[in-house]
């Protein structure tokens, strides 16, 4: 490896300690820690923040140096791609701009509950309108070339821009509403069903989850569950990998799909290439990918009719409320129709509105063509536009999600390139469905690992997607997808 960059990835290592300090933190925090270690916590993350930073600023002489190197690998090009978006970060915002974020998101995300639990956006705004005069500074600072919400989304996305994500919702929002008005008219799918009333016994659900991680292949020496309020995964190293659920008592494909969901996450970080584990581009490759894995498991893989089949026979050793319900009776539970005012809560069909909705006010926002006073207004309208409802109150509407009150703008379009990946993957895995049937997973996870997971970030993700699969973000596999399950 050229001594430059070898000298970055021996330099690098101290980051991603830090990086693997906040992430064991971060989960023992959503599962184990008692509420009043929260304040020390606190304190301990903000010097490790100042640290991460100060360790990736260090790097800047060599990275100076790395840029003018000749006849680089692909991975010693990646390494310098992604040092180099993390130091023009860091480089281009100054420190008070981070520091007051970090201040007023703190703040916000605790105003944001409070709002949100009384359905009073007027609580929460002027955190907004100061984080949001933030992330315009932010936007001006990193630079961009046609719009200024394009410098956000290349944060959470390399390389998107406003231009790729108007394209896609423009094909996919028409053709959804297509499906749904045609699969409310002919009711194939039910937009309700009785089993989303009834209680279960979370110690037989365990046993559910469990035999769901054993046919995924999960390895018990690298893996674990726990409980949370809200299910995630934590890649700590390819050798730990912890994912959690949550049990609520009914409905009892809820705590099934966010297994499933988050056990492919989970594969993701497992598959992940050791050889490049400390290195800049031994982690996934963005957002939107990462989400692809955990959708391409739960929907295309999870809700189909073979996973069904495979499933339906110990779903009803399990769980005797099940005895009256015959396969193709719980194929239809697990893929309710109806537009919801909540995204969590969406279909496969409707939850890119949702995503829309923030997307076109974000956009605004960052543009300046719009007020955060505007915003439960056009929340209203583009709920109404999309989806038919409106929102009684605040918290169904502009209070429902975290992310703003955390300063993540740019974020939400990931979602929905995750949903456009995975139906890709979709028509490009070999005999997926046969698999499926089987339960022979294994093939599926290693066309996954040589195409994906292997590559970290050595590639960009658009450049990840045309070296795998051959398309970038192709809206019209999503379409196809839906068109062919539902209608």
């Amino acid at each position: 490896m050229d001594p430059v960059i070898e000298r970055i990835n021996t330099s690098f290592k101290r980051v991603k300690a830090i990086r693997y300090t906040q992430s064991l933190m971060g989960w023992d925090l959503e599962t184990y820690m008692p509420p009043m270690g929260a304040e020390a916590r606190g304190a301990v993350a903000a010097e490790l923040s100042a640290m991460e930073q100060e360790a990736i600023l260090s790097l800047g002489s060599l990275l100076d140096r790395a840029v003018e190197r000749k006849d680089l690998t692909d991975v010693e090009r990646g390494i310098v791609r992604v040092v180099g978006r993390e130091l023009k970060f860091y480089r281009a915002i100054p420190q008070e701009v981070l520091k007051e974020l970090s201040a007023v998101t703190s703040k916000a995300s605790v105003v944001w509950r409070e709002a949100r639990k009384e359905a009073d956006f007027s609580k929460f705004r002027p955190y907004l309108e100061r984080i949001v005069d933030l992330e315009k500074t932010i936007a001006e600072k990193l630079g961009y070339s046609k719009h200024p919400y394009d410098a956000l989304l290349d944060i959470y996305e390399e390389g998107l821009t406003v231009k790729d994500v108007d394209r896609i919702y423009s094909e996919l929002l028409p053709a959804s509403k297509q499906v749904l008005d045609k699969v409310r008219a002919e009711e194939k799918f039910p937009a309700s069903h009785p089993l989303e009333e009834v209680k279960y016994e979370e110690g037989s659900m365990r046993e559910v989850n469990e035999h769901l991680i054993n046919l995924l292949g999960m390895p018990k020496e690298k893996f674990r569950i726990d409980v949370s309020a809200h299910p995630f995964t934590v890649g700590l190293s390819t050798g730990d990998v912890r994912i959690t659920t949550r049990y609520e008592g009914r409905d009892f494909r809820s705590t099934m799909f966010s297994v499933i969901h988050e056990c492919g996450h989970a594969i993701y970080e497992l598959q992940l290439n050791s050889e490049l584990e400390f290195t800049p581009v031994g982690g996934a490759a963005s957002y939107s990918i990462h989400e692809s894995q955990s959708r391409f498991w739960e929907n295309v893989v999870g809700r189909s009719q073979e996973f069904t089949s495979l499933i339906y026979p110990y779903l009803r050793s399990k769980l005797q409320f099940l005895s009256g319900y015959d396969r193709e009776e719980i194929y239809k539970y697990f893929n309710l129709v109806r537009p919801s005012l909540i995204r969590v809560d969406a279909d496969e069909i409707t939850y890119n509105f949702h995503t829309a909705i923030r997307y076109e006010i974000e956009k605004k926002l960052i543009a300046g063509d719009m007020d955060a006073q505007e915003i439960p207004a056009a929340w209203e309208e583009l709920t109404e536009k999309y989806l038919g409802l409106r929102p009684r109150n605040d918290a169904e509407g502009a209070l429902q999600d975290v992310h703003w009150s955390g300063g993540s703008f740019g974020y939400f379009p990931t979602y929905t390139l995750g949903n456009v990946i995975a139906a890709t993957l979709g028509y490009k895995v070999p005999h997926l469905y046969e698999r499926v049937m089987e339960g022979n997973f294994g093939p599926l996870k290693e066309f996954l690992k040589e195409k994906i997971h292997r590559w970290g970030s050595i590639y960009s993700p658009k450049e990840l997607l045309r070296k795998a699969l051959g398309v970038e973000y192709e809206p019209e596999y999503l379409v196809r997808y839906l068109q062919e399950k539902y209608l």
